[in-house]
């Protein structure tokens, strides 16, 4: 399309681009998709002698490695004995050194999820009586950090990619064959490809520090790479690379031998092209059959490389749920990158092949069937990972579900509207003038000697030609209008590509809610025994200010039964007006400064709006404690509040 145009859609698509990279890299770390639902001994628990083994149940199957699981003595001494065993199921344990003494010792794990996420945490145990513990639990930084951000981005880069490729390859077989020797549709297909493998070697090599240290300096590991093609996730990578390999070939017969066949007016070079007789239909015929069979075996490929090592590949029916999720990105990819493609041929394609009222038409029809084939594959990967109403509203990964199908209804519509300009598309385009542009091209023979002279009239036939290109667009408003309806589809589609890379990211929120459920029942079950030695709550409100925008509030802390060993802990996060507030992170720590014990740090589990609890946190010893809680409201804005209070 026209020069003028263009800058304006390169403009607006970069700015779509950059708030989506916002979205991204402030996301936080992504949840872990299997949660810890029970261990033995069980969290904060005392018991008379220390076990032979410590042993933990995760909602799903878990990857493990030599120090995924590790218990480290009151002085911060390991005493397991190495690598952890699957004895049965989801249950995995490790050995204990024989003749531990009395005191807390501290389990941490980092494990990775079924579904590829990493998956860490930390608790204590003590053996005999509580004692000091020395053991400062680092933060948690496997899955977030710029390591994690990265690694989000570059997810993000690879489903982009994939529906740029994918889909604008469909667009050119299935609805527009004379776009092939259209050189933009060309570059948007083949950026597709190269945005897709950058993606996937950039994620190859994060994938390593990704579920381990989260070091940047871990990133070109060579044996950290080695690990990570023995997964079951680096297999589907490599397998990727390998079909984009094929895709590689597919891009070259379709913009090559392809593109030669088809019946466009002129070249790209604007030398003239005769019309193919019998003989040369038929070949056509042929060589688009097997483009279409060699390119739906290569997206389906590149398709179950995510289905194989993500969200389909565990849970509830995996056999059902894999098949579906391929089908579920095809017909994403059907649509948003059809959809990109539309908007390349409407604003980017030359005077003499301009995208006809049929391609669009075809396009219609490709799309509404992409998005049936949407909502009955959505349908059943919600119910898969929901599991009820209530986890719409109660979970994470149900609220971004909101969001994303509000996003789909507001995509819908608008294509809806789009639907309604294709109806009123012209069958043909006004008339181009080209006397203007063939005495231009007099003139510039005339004068080809006086390079300066012919590069300023090489500027003046530039603006004839926006001019008149201009008054072609406006001369047919229809076009006009599907133009800027198509335009507000691929900003729409940009963002709902953005909200679906970070839902991928975030713990389903069936498996969220069986893993809260579980812990309410074993802090139920240790609160009933050791309901004689109670003593009266504690209560705490304290004001803070992170100094950001909308960074005031209150925090209530609430600690019950107030005694040594186990007590239960709510956390509530209040505005200035009382309502609830929902912040990224709270975190607390118990420091008693008399025995010089701590800071123990407690990182509270998100039950709700505005809501924290972890149950079981465990205090030594009597005394007068400071409880200090950290609230972070943004990014970069946080702060740090405290009280004292004696507990025991």
């Amino acid at each position: 399309m026209t020069q003028t145009i263009a800058p304006r859609v390169r403009t607006l698509v970069l700015l779509l681009l950059a708030a989506t990279g916002l979205l991204l890299t402030g996301a936080s770390p992504a949840s872990a998709h299997a949660a810890l639902t029970g261990s033995d001994p069980q969290q904060g628990v005392v018991v008379d002698k220390a076990p032979s083994q410590v042993s933990l149940t995760f909602s799903e199957k878990v990857a493990t490695f030599d120090d995924s699981l590790r218990v480290l003595d009151p002085k911060g001494k390991r005493v397991d004995a190495g690598k952890p065993a699957n004895p049965s199921g989801t249950t995995y344990a490790v050995q204990l050194h024989s003749g531990l003494p009395d005191g807390t010792y501290t389990i941490t794990y980092q494990v990775v999820s079924a579904d590829s996420h990493p998956v860490v945490g930390a608790f204590t145990f003590s053996v005999g009586a509580p004692s000091t513990t020395s053991v400062t639990v680092p933060e948690q930084t496997a899955g977030g950090g710029t390591v994690g951000r990265l690694y989000g981005f570059g997810r993000y880069l690879s489903y982009a990619g994939f529906i740029v490729l994918v889909g604008g390859a469909a667009f050119v077989l299935a609805c527009w064959q004379r776009g092939a020797g259209v050189r933009p549709l060309q570059r948007l297909v083949v950026s597709g490809w190269v945005t897709l493998t950058a993606a996937t070697l950039m994620l190859l090599l994060l994938r390593g520090s990704y579920t381990g240290s989260g070091k940047i300096g871990d990133v070109f590991d060579l044996s950290l790479l080695a690990d990570v093609l023995q997964t079951k996730t680096g297999a589907a990578l490599v397998s990727r690379l390998l079909l984009l390999a094929a895709g590689a070939l597919f891009i070259a017969v379709l913009f090559g031998a392809f593109a030669r066949t088809s019946p466009t007016t002129t070249l790209n070079d604007g030398a003239p092209r005769r019309e193919p007789d019998a003989s040369e239909d038929e070949e056509k015929r042929d060589l688009t059959f097997g483009l279409a069979v060699g390119g739906a075996v290569v997206a389906a490929g590149l398709a179950a490389s995510w289905a194989m090592a993500e969200h389909a590949s565990t849970g509830l029916q995996p056999g059902i749920a894999m098949p579906v999720d391929i089908v579920h990105l095809l017909a994403v990819a059907a649509w948003l990158g059809g959809l990109a493609a539309l908007l390349v041929a409407l604003y980017r394609a030359p005077e003499e092949t301009p995208v006809d009222a049929a391609a669009v038409h075809r396009f219609s029809t490709v799309a509404f069937g992409s998005v049936v084939a949407l909502v009955a594959t959505g349908g059943y990967q919600s119910w898969r990972q929901l599991g009820s109403w209530s986890a719409f509203t109660d979970t994470r990964y149900g609220q971004l579900l909101l969001i994303k199908i509000g996003l789909v209804a507001l995509l819908v519509g608008i294509a809806w509207i789009s639907r309604r300009w294709t109806g009123r598309l012209a069958k043909t385009a006004p008339a181009a003038v080209h006397e203007p542009e063939e005495r231009e091209k007099e003139h510039v023979s005339a004068v080809a000697a006086d390079s300066k002279r012919a590069a300023q009239l090489a500027r003046q036939r530039a603006a004839v030609d926006a001019a008149r290109q201009k008054r072609l667009r406006d001369a047919d408003p229809d076009r006009l209008g599907l133009r800027r309806s198509v335009l507000a589809e691929a900003g729409v589609a940009v963002i709902l590509l953005a909200v679906t890379t970070v839902l991928t990211q975030t713990e389903p929120g069936r498996t969220e809610q069986e893993a809260k459920a579980a812990t309410s029942s074993s802090s139920s079950s240790s609160s009933s025994g050791s309901a004689d030695s109670s003593s009266g709550a504690l209560t705490l409100d304290m004001p803070f200010d992170t100094g950001g925008e909308d960074g005031k509030g209150v925090v209530t802390v609430d600690f019950d039964p107030a005694r040594v060993g186990g007590n239960d802990m709510h956390v509530y996060v209040e505005r200035p007006n009382g309502r609830a507030f929902d912040i990224p992170e709270v975190k607390v720590a118990f420091t008693l400064d008399a025995q010089k014990i701590g800071p123990l740090p407690v990182v509270p589990d998100h039950v709700a709006t505005g809501h924290w609890t972890a149950s079981g946190v465990q205090i030594p010893m009597a005394g007068d404690w400071k409880i200090a809680v950290t609230v972070r409201t943004s990014d970069i804005d946080q702060a740090t509040v405290s009280k004292n209070a004696q507990i025991g």
